[in-house]
């Protein structure tokens, strides 16, 4: 079906198509030199000293979650049984990978208005069991982590970050996804730049970066640094270190071809930022401030992934009102990200406990809908939106 209004379009044009070319004709695939450089210069963009590229964002989660079991350092390991909370309102790979490594998740309701977790929620659930916050910055909309590192105050707590949806949004001065130990990045072809697949994880922590480098390929030396902080020396000679493995790692490596492709993508990126939040502004002028429908509140700057539309609380609008308005003029819908999550089936393979009421995320999951953004003006689209809104 054709969509007047889709959830995502193509950001590539002619250079993507000719990095693809340079790959063709190198005849060098696997992940290589290519990848390395975007490496280096998506850490440059986002202000942090390392970033391990694969093969999605999904497999960057993993890869952030497991590098926390092999670390040396007993402040930042974790170990199974160990209470991670997370927002009850995110994408399934947010989860999974802490059942995966037998972690106990801890869900708490989100905030109605910012669609992140819900603040004092979060000040309530920790308890003396926590050891990590995984935030998720939904929709490009960063987390108040200056008021999180509050909450957590001296506390041995580990914050990381899930921010595959919201590249390029910054709050306190930083870039969103550098404020906790590690966050990581989605590269797939709905969001803010597209390497076909992919995703990375950055951090300033040099020997978390190297755990993860030995992770993402088999958990073998080949990549490490002669002298690293993961089996220490190498052997000098490589055929002896070729098959050495160290850690119980997985085959998430990229190709060639996404590296280059996020190259190219990354000079683009700032006027792909400045563009989607150029239309959200336009959108939160269009919609009145009494509106039924709640736009989503911005924190910091919003990447503005796409634009939520829940109805209020105390409103007599519903999703279907909204989307019998708006699917005939040809929008594309989603519910918003998963809903929430905790409840969705697979939850009972889970460790985990909820706490308190979920009441904002269940509203998000029965009534809550989005519609897509784009790196380019959308100032029809915006202007249809706000009519249909305004005529509510």
């Amino acid at each position: 079906m054709t969509f007047r209004y889709p959830l995502a379009t193509s950001s590539w044009d002619q250079a993507e198509y000719e990095a693809m070319d340079r790959v063709i004709k190198s005849n060098q695939f696997t992940m290589g030199e290519a990848v390395f450089q975007f490496e280096r210069e998506f850490a440059a963009y986002v202000g942090s000293s390392h970033a391990v590229m694969v093969n999605s964002g999904s497999s960057a989660n993993l890869l952030m979650i497991g590098a926390l079991f092999y670390v040396k350092d007993d402040r930042l390991r974790l170990k199974r049984g160990d209470e991670v909370i997370v927002p009850a309102v995110s994408w399934s790979t947010t989860y999974y990978p802490l059942y995966q490594y037998g972690l106990k998740l801890k869900f708490v309701d989100i905030d109605i208005e910012t669609l992140n977790m819900d603040l004092e929620a979060l000040a309530a659930a920790i308890g003396p069991d926590t050891r990590a916050i995984l935030t998720v910055n939904l929709l490009g909309n960063p987390n108040d982590f200056a008021a999180i590192q509050q909450i957590v105050g001296d506390r041995n707590i580990l914050i990381l970050e899930d921010n595959c949806e919201s590249l390029g949004a910054q709050v306190h001065g930083k870039q969103a996804g550098t404020h906790g130990l590690m966050g990581t990045f989605s590269t797939f072809f709905s969001h803010h730049i597209s390497t076909m697949e992919g995703g990375l994880v950055v951090t300033d922590n040099e020997e978390l970066s190297q755990i993860m480098v030995s992770l993402r390929a088999h958990g073998w030396t080949r990549n490490l640094p002669d002298n690293n902080l993961v089996c220490g020396s190498k052997d000098p000679d490589p055929f002896l270190e070729s098959f050495r493995f160290v850690l119980p790692g997985y085959n998430f490596r990229p190709l060639e071809l996404s590296g280059a492709l996020g190259t190219e993508q990354l000079k683009k990126l700032p006027e792909i930022v400045a563009a989607r939040r150029r239309n959200g502004e336009a959108l939160q002028r269009a919609v009145p401030a009494d509106s039924p429908v709640l736009l989503q509140k911005e924190v910091g700057e919003s990447s503005w992934f796409g634009f939520s539309l829940v109805p209020r609380k105390d409103s007599k609008l519903t999703r279907e009102v909204l989307r019998a308005r708006l699917e005939p003029d040809g929008f594309q819908l989603r519910p918003i990200v998963a809903g929430n999550f905790a409840r969705n089936a697979v939850v009972e393979y889970f460790d985990h406990v909820i706490h308190g009421s979920l009441d904002n995320a269940d509203h998000i999951d029965t009534q809550g809908l989005f519609v897509g953004n784009h790196g380019y003006d959308c100032g029809e689209m915006v202007d249809k939106l706000g009519a249909v809104i305004r005529a509510l």
